[in-house]
C-alpha cells in the first residue's frame, strides 16, 4: 500500500495545477482562523466573530469541521482530475503493462483519498486546539475532548465524497464532465427530496427516512449546520418564539451509510475499469 500510495503523491505532485490546488487548499483551512478577527458594526450594534462563542469548546469542533467539509471541492477537482489525467496522458495504461493491476490501481486511488482525508483531519484537529486554548472560555479536558465524534464525521465524510469523484472520474473519463455530473447529481437528490416532501409524504419525517439513504444527503447528514446552535440565534429564536427541535449530534447509522456507500463507489470503480477496453 506503501508503494501505492507513494506513485499517486508523485504523480499529484508533479502536476503543478494539482500541487497548488493541494496547497490551497490547506491555505484556504487555515483561513478558518480569520472569523475569529471578523467586527460587526451594524448602526449602534457591534460585536466580534469570536465574542459570539463559536470558538467555545466543545462547540468549535462542530463548527470548523463543517467549515472545513465545505472546502473539500478543491480536493474532489484533484480526484477528478487524477482520473482524467490518467486517460489523457496514458499513465493508466502504462501503469498496467509495467506490471499494476486494476485492483491494485483502484487501491492506490483509495490510499490517496485516505491519505488526503487523514491529513485534513490531522490539519483541522490542530487548528481546532490552537483557536479553542486562543478564544473559549472553557479549557477544561473533559470539556475541550468532548464531541470529538465531528472529526470522525468530518474524516468519513471526505472519504465518501472523495471516492464519489473517484468513481465519476472513472466512468465519465474527463474532469469538466465528471465534476458537471456530480453537480446534476446533487441538483437530482434536491429535486427527489422535494418532491418526496411535498407531494408524497408531507408530514417529513417519511422523506427524510428515505432520502437519508441518498449518497450525498448522507454525507450532508453527518455534519448538520452549526449555526442555529449559537447562542446568539437561540436567543432570537427565543424572542420570536421559534423552539430549534434540530438534532446537532452525529450519528453512527449515518457513518455506516456513508461507508456502504464508499464500498459501492469503489466496486463500481473497480468493476468498470475490469470491464473497460483500455
Amino acid at each position: 500500500m506503501k508503494r501505492l500510495l507513494s506513485i499517486e503523491l508523485q504523480k499529484i505532485w508533479l502536476n503543478k495545477a494539482s500541487r497548488v490546488l493541494t496547497l490551497t487548499y490547506f491555505i484556504l483551512l487555515s483561513f478558518i482562523a480569520l472569523i475569529a478577527s471578523v467586527n460587526f458594526n451594524i448602526g449602534p450594534l457591534k460585536f466580534q466573530i469570536s465574542e459570539m462563542g463559536i470558538f467555545n469548546f466543545p462547540y468549535i469542533w462542530h463548527f470548523n469541521t463543517y467549515i472545513a467539509a465545505i472546502m473539500k471541492l478543491f480536493l474532489a477537482i484533484i480526484i477528478v482530475s487524477m482520473m482524467a489525467n490518467e486517460y489523457s496522458y496514458g499513465t493508466l495504461k502504462q501503469n498496467l503493462i509495467d506490471g499494476l493491476s486494476k485492483k491494485e490501481f483502484i487501491l492506490s486511488k483509495f490510499a490517496t483519498i485516505i491519505f488526503f482525508s487523514l491529513c485534513s483531519t490531522i490539519f483541522v484537529f490542530i487548528m481546532t486546539l490552537i483557536l479553542g486554548y486562543s478564544f473559549s472560555s472553557y479549557t477544561e479536558l473533559s470539556i475541550i475532548f468532548t464531541d470529538l465524534d465531528y472529526l470522525l464525521a468530518f474524516f468519513v465524510k471526505l472519504i465518501g465524497f472523495f471516492s464519489f469523484c473517484l468513481f465519476l472520474g472513472i466512468l465519465v473519463k474527463r474532469s469538466a464532465f465528471a465534476l458537471g455530473f456530480l453537480l446534476v447529481w446533487n441538483i437530482v437528490e434536491g429535486i427527489a427530496k422535494g418532491i418526496l416532501t411535498f407531494r408524497f409524504f408531507t408530514e417529513g419525517k417519511t422523506a427524510s427516512y428515505i432520502t437519508q439513504f441518498f449518497p450525498l444527503e448522507a454525507m450532508s447528514n453527518l455534519i448538520v449546520e452549526p449555526f442555529s446552535r449559537t447562542s446568539f440565534v437561540k436567543s432570537i429564536g427565543t424572542q420570536m418564539g421559534v423552539e430549534n427541535l434540530k438534532d446537532y449530534s452525529v450519528h453512527f447509522s449515518t457513518i455506516f451509510i456513508v461507508l456502504v456507500w464508499t464500498y459501492i463507489f469503489l466496486f463500481l470503480s473497480y468493476r468498470i475499469l475490469k470491464n473497460r477496453d483500455l
